[in-house]
């Protein structure tokens, strides 16, 4: 991982199956956080059609806006292009590459639940991406 000295951005992909919850969430939260400062993706190993709504209104509620954002695949060449790599419930769908970090990050799947439910997992993913911006750019 690069250092506060550095200036290389790091990269982080945020997986999980559908690519219409969870990791649309953490890509959301740490480009907001990051704020330029990091190169954040997100993607899934069998992606949906959309992302799901209760996922897009939770984020609205803490002024994020990500309706705009679409589910996109799983790739090899993305996972060879990112720094961190962070799963969440890939399962095994993710290609494995020497140099990377992984993180298998235990979370609620969000799918078919209403916004009531979503947020707890919101800010259990806000919570964790806060200490990955800390972690990615300490001092800076």
């Amino acid at each position: 991982m690069p250092s506060a000295e550095s200036s290389v951005v790091p990269s982080v992909l945020f997986v999980c199956v559908h690519n219409a919850g969870r990791s649309q969430m953490a890509a959301a939260f740490l480009s907001h956080l990051g704020r330029g400062r990091i190169e954040v993706r997100s993607a899934g190993s069998a992606p949906a059609d959309t992302v799901n709504p209760a996922v897009v209104e939770s984020m609205h509620e803490v002024g994020i806006d990500i309706s705009a954002e679409t589910p996109k695949t799983l790739t090899a060449g993305t996972v060879q292009a990112s720094d961190v790599v962070i799963t969440m419930g890939c399962g095994d769908a993710c290609p494995v590459f020497p140099g990377k970090k992984y993180l298998d990050w235990q979370l609620d799947d969000p799918a078919g639940q209403g916004v009531d439910a979503v947020r707890p997992i919101r800010e259990e993913i806000e919570r964790r991406v806060r200490g990955l911006v800390l972690e990615l750019l300490p001092g800076r």
